[in-house]
């Protein structure tokens, strides 16, 4: 259903817009265009996470680089499904709006909760991958307590930033944006001439089958592509989001996915493989062989952790907006609605607690590869809102209602759907049981508050029924 082109007639009065909002607010508040929207996928995308990632898929060969491609469809799919979803519901929420219009207040809280555990454990994992490259400047890797001491810090420090305000928060974001693309682009475009095939090592290094190797790589990569959905969770400030949304989506997706591919596939080809499966900063090891010495490191892993610090700063600024949100609507516990400067101090203080204490109990547990483990989480509770999302698309496409329905695009819409819904899936497959089992518990406590929640509204609406 396409309304863009049209000018609507002129009314007495301002008209709410899809999103609630007056109509002249709206076109105030509604400024990004087709490019930032695209930037803002893309620098969402590439967060900390690349980083460590070649040398978390390194263990199953050169094979993992074909999960990138298979991700990169599925990731394109869910891009084409949130760009539907946003034709025919522009307002800000991205997947908890799709899935609580389309199967109500639960569905919606379950993609709303899912997607904050996703945050807040991306937290702790990116705390742990900065440890790596810290340990490159500060030797802090040789004892498992220093470093969970360390990832702690690295949590809490951004946690303190966001407390300042807003304003602080979009500064760290600008300098650490430029710091993060510095190192990715010098690896991906440089480390290519210095490439050297008998690095790759071998084509399936785990004792798992193709397709099992291909899915478990693609479970660890996943992490790298939270940020997908970034377009339509800020639908409600993009100009013209019916069309805008999906373009930027797709577009952001596939350019991120170019630079993970070449700044993968160089550190491949610049680290012994052997090496490589041991290293806690890959990308300083490929700047390293490149040029020789350690100063190249060095400097990599400075702007590394700089970088990854800054997601940090992000991340915990969205986690709290995320909680937030559900908070306003109800469905979370209303301290997470104070604000103070432009900050939701509540859930920043409950964000950096919950993600310290995941942290602290995974070094605990004695896990060899804390970040794969934390990242697999990520995975599985970050399928949670791509499949409602992708379900409610489903849902509208089935029902046959005209008013939700292109019937001219019926048939293509359907195949991408089913293919986002395959892929979402085919990762909590990929993800493994450890992970599964940690993520299925943060989901069952989820319904429990759901339960406090549903029966205070009950509560209240009755109470003001019966006045």
């Amino acid at each position: 259903m396409h309304v863009t082109g049209t000018v609507p007639p002129p009314a007495p009065a301002p008209q709410d817009t899809p999103d609630g909002t007056p109509e002249g607010t709206a076109r105030r508040t509604r400024r990004f265009g087709l490019p930032v929207a695209t930037a803002l996928v893309m620098g969402n995308i590439i967060g900390g996470g690349i980083f460590l990632l070649p040398a978390s898929i390194a263990p199953y060969g050169t094979i993992s680089l074909l999960a990138f491609g298979v991700l990169t469809v599925g990731a394109i799919a869910l891009a084409l499904v949130f760009g539907r979803l946003a034709e025919r519901d522009p307002r800000t929420g991205g997947p908890y709006v799709y899935a609580r219009e389309a199967f109500g207040d639960f569905a919606g809280f379950l993609a709303a909760w899912a997607y904050w555990i996703t945050t807040w454990v991306s937290n702790a994992a990116l705390a742990v991958a900065a440890v790596g490259y810290l340990d490159v400047l500060i030797p802090v890797g040789e004892h498992r307590w220093t470093a969970c001491l360390a990832a702690l810090v690295v949590q809490w420090l951004p946690a303190l930033a966001n407390y300042a305000g807003t304003r602080y928060v979009g500064a760290v974001q600008v300098v650490s944006t430029v710091l993060k693309l510095v190192p990715l682009l010098l690896v991906a475009v440089g480390g290519l001439f210095f490439f050297d095939a008998g690095n790759l090592g071998p084509f399936r290094a785990g004792g798992e089958s193709a397709m099992g190797a291909v899915s478990a790589a693609a479970a660890i990569l996943l992490f790298s592509y939270l940020g997908v959905e970034s377009a339509a969770v800020s639908a409600g400030e993009v100009r013209d989001p019916r069309r805008t949304v999906g373009r930027a989506t797709v577009i952001g997706t596939a350019g991120a996915a170019v630079v993970y591919l070449l700044g993968t596939l160089a550190v491949f080809g610049t680290v012994a493989h052997d090496r490589l499966v041991e290293s806690g900063a890959p990308f300083s090891d490929a700047v390293n062989g490149m040029f020789g010495g350690a100063w190249g490191g060095w400097a990599v892993a400075l702007a590394a952790l700089v970088s990854m610090t800054g997601c940090l700063n992000g991340w915990t600024l969205l986690s709290a907006q995320t909680s937030y949100a559900a908070a306003k609507d109800g469905l979370f516990p209303a301290p997470l609605a104070r604000k103070r400067r432009g900050v939701p101090t509540v859930g920043v203080g409950v964000t950096v607690f919950l993600a310290s204490m995941l942290t602290v109990y995974n070094y605990a547990s004695g896990t060899a590869r804390v970040f794969e483990t934390l990242v697999l989480v990520t995975t599985f509770t970050a399928t949670v809102p791509y499949l409602l999302a992708t379900a409610a698309q489903l849902y509208h496409l089935v029902s046959g209602r005209r008013d939700r329905v292109d019937r001219a695009r019926l048939v293509r819409d359907l195949v991408v759907a089913s293919v986002a819904a395959a892929f979402s899936l085919w990762l909590v497959a990929g993800a493994g049981y450890q992970a599964v089992h940690q993520g299925v518990l943060f989901l069952l406590a989820g319904v429990l508050v759901h339960a406090v929640m549903a029966a205070r509204r009950q509560r209240t609406a009755t109470g003001t029924a019966g006045r």
